[in-house]
């Protein structure tokens, strides 16, 4: 249960295209575009280049990673390409870590771009910069995370691409403060929180892929997710029934794994899933971030959404229509075939071209 009285707020808070020939980029089945890219100002313009392709998996390591402070946190992430080029933050999401993007950062970095990529709260080397700050991890609170951590890089604006909490974390940043974002990549679409729609009920065969979120809102979840050995059984697990055609070695996995053992990571994950629920409390001071999220804000800023047809959570075919009307700038949507959950690592090349191209709207 959160302690209410011992909320620490985040500081440091700042204030078209001819896109690529998708010919030949494995996974993408179409593109559909939506309302008029064009050159805008802040934005690169021009023609977008060619991402070459790479197979998943060629790269399974980053440079030594880097720190900073920001908010709550201290930071842990990695950085590629030029210090002065155009940024690019990349966010994961779970059960997953930094590695999601360990293809995608070099194809970005080699493309001109300067690719940050951060461990979330309760992931990896990031950590609470104090024992008394509340573990939590509402929308509201993961997204001013990403805004301190711009702030503490004096970052204006930046790229932001996602999946999964690191798709509604960017979508979040782009809709309350999108004089800090230059486009947007998303996959899945728009996934900010509604918590009114999430008391009613899907249909069974729906719900059932997220199984995981109704167990972490038991007691037996929670001490699965402190046990060592069951949270690996069961992030594994998740992997296999997210991603059924990615073919993923065990050193791949374990990679990503080291990341679950942040000493905060049972905490922030089982809060993350109760408190959309309704079952857990968030913070007084996050809610008047939550109340303008609660009316849905459009996303303003160029964005391209991406959806997996092997997915279990992509809706109505993957054609994007259920969450179309919340993006009202510059717009193309892309769906990927012989995909799931974890689009950037089971398909650098097309989330690379992805980032290029909506930055070129």
């Amino acid at each position: 249960m959160l302690d209410r009285r011992t909320f620490h707020k985040t500081i440091g808070l700042g204030t078209g295209a001819a896109a690529a020939s998708l010919a030949g980029l494995p996974g993408v089945a179409r593109a559909a575009t939506g309302g008029t890219p064009a050159g805008r100002s802040g934005h690169t313009g021009g023609r977008a280049p060619v991402i070459p392709d790479l197979a998943p998996g060629t790269h399974i390591s980053f440079p030594p990673l880097k720190r900073i402070r920001a908010g709550v946190l201290d930071i842990g992430y990695a950085e590629l390409g030029p210090a002065h080029g155009p940024v690019v933050v990349c966010l994961h999401g779970w059960p997953y870590d930094i590695h999601s993007y360990v293809d995608v950062a070099p194809l970005l970095a080699d493309a001109g771009y300067r690719v940050l990529v951060p461990y979330l709260r309760g992931h990896g080397t990031t950590r609470f910069r104090s024992a008394r700050t509340v573990r939590n991890a509402q929308q509201a609170a993961v997204a001013l995370d990403i805004l301190a951590f711009l702030d503490a890089l004096r970052i204006d604006r930046a790229v932001l691409a996602g999946f999964d909490w690191g798709s509604r974390t960017a979508a979040i940043v782009a809709a309350l403060w999108p004089e800090r974002v230059k486009a947007l990549v998303a996959v899945s679409g728009y996934l900010v929180t509604d918590r009114a729609r999430q008391r009613e009920p899907l249909p069974p065969a729906a719900e059932r892929p997220w199984w995981y979120q109704y167990y972490f809102a038991t007691e037996r979840g929670a001490k699965a997710m402190e046990n060592k050995e069951y949270r690996q059984q069961l992030t594994r697990l998740v992997w296999d029934e997210v991603s059924p055609t990615w073919d993923f070695d065990d050193a791949t996995f374990a990679r990503t794994s080291a990341a679950f053992e942040n000493p905060d990571y049972a905490a922030i994950v089982v809060h993350n899933y109760r408190w959309r629920l309704g079952l857990a409390g968030g913070e007084r001071g996050y809610d008047r971030y939550e109340d303008r999220l609660a009316t849905g804000p459009a996303v303003t800023v160029p964005a391209l959404t991406l959806d997996a047809d092997r997915d279990p959570f992509t809706a109505n075919n993957g054609d994007g229509s259920g969450y179309r009307d919340k993006f009202t700038g510059p717009y193309a949507h892309r769906l990927l075939t012989g995909i799931g959950h974890n689009v950037p690592q089971e398909a650098p090349t097309v989330f690379a071209q992805a980032v290029v191209d909506v930055d070129h709207f």
